[in-house]
């Protein structure tokens, strides 16, 4: 595991809400984090490789008036995992949102079956599920404190219909769908748990993932004719960390019409 972190000075209990987003380097993450800067909240950006990137949504979050802690931590390394959460308690306090948004994928042709490999299966699901459930074990205190709290996860369409990158992707996502509903009974009443499903998003997961695949093309027979864009994944996030108090449990698409 390797850990890096920002503005290490502690603090007594912040008068601001604070927020985690894993995986919040770019695309969605990235969007998440603003959006919540842009809502008075302080924000705890996680990335695990894209250095740059992670300390430009630093810098764009604390011009919207955000304190902001950066992590760099692998959230399928569950020792670092709980010392992220030890390092957010230190920070600020206190914490009130969620978003488990890291993830990772192979781009491997579903009737591809030997393509598919051990390693890759393993990497997945270490990220995709594991993870989620890493995050939010070790966040649960935090977030059950006060008021309680919200956790999204960022899951997808793979996981409702079986079609997406990989057989091995699809698979992370439905059980994170899953594991959303288990969450959201065990961790009740102080804390809601639901799940995000984006469609085909216009971001460099796809774009350099698979330059094959073309996104307009990929779209030109949904309901609404376009790839979302991620803030419109981010709108849904805020809407569940923000926006309710009686949801918990529940999965919802944002796809553009992709699963009607």
């Amino acid at each position: 595991m390797t850990r890096t972190s920002e503005g290490k000075h502690l603090v007594s209990q912040s008068v601001r809400p604070t927020a985690l987003v894993t995986g919040a380097a770019t695309g969605v993450g990235r969007a998440c984090a603003l959006q919540f800067a842009k809502l008075g909240y302080d924000v705890v950006v996680n990335y695990s490789r894209s250095d740059a990137e992670a300390k430009q949504t630093v810098a764009d979050a604390e011009s919207l008036g955000a304190n902001v802690l950066l992590v760099r931590c692998d959230v399928s390394d569950d020792a670092g995992v709980r010392t992220m959460l030890q390092e957010v308690k230190s920070r600020f306090g206190r914490l009130d949102a969620l978003v488990n948004n890291a993830a990772t994928t192979n781009f491997v042709d579903h009737a591809d079956l030997e393509g598919l490999t051990e390693e890759m299966w393993d990497r997945m699901l270490a990220v995709n599920l594991k993870g989620a459930f890493f995050v939010t074990r070790a966040a649960a205190d935090s977030l059950r404190a006060g008021e309680g709290g919200s956790v999204v996860n960022v899951s997808s369409v793979a996981g409702v219909v079986g079609t997406g990158s990989s057989i091995a992707y699809c698979a992370s996502k439905g059980a994170l769908n899953t594991m959303t509903k288990s969450l959201a009974r065990v961790l009740a009443p102080q804390v809601r748990v639901n799940a995000v499903c984006p469609g085909p998003i216009d971001s460099r997961w796809i774009r350099e993932g698979n330059p094959g695949w073309d996104l307009d093309k990929m779209v030109e027979n949904y309901p609404i004719p376009r790839a979302s864009q991620p803030d419109d994944i981010a709108d849904a996030v805020i809407f569940f960390a923000t926006g309710t108090r009686m949801a918990t449990g529940q999965i919802v698409t944002v796809d553009g019409g992709q699963t009607l």
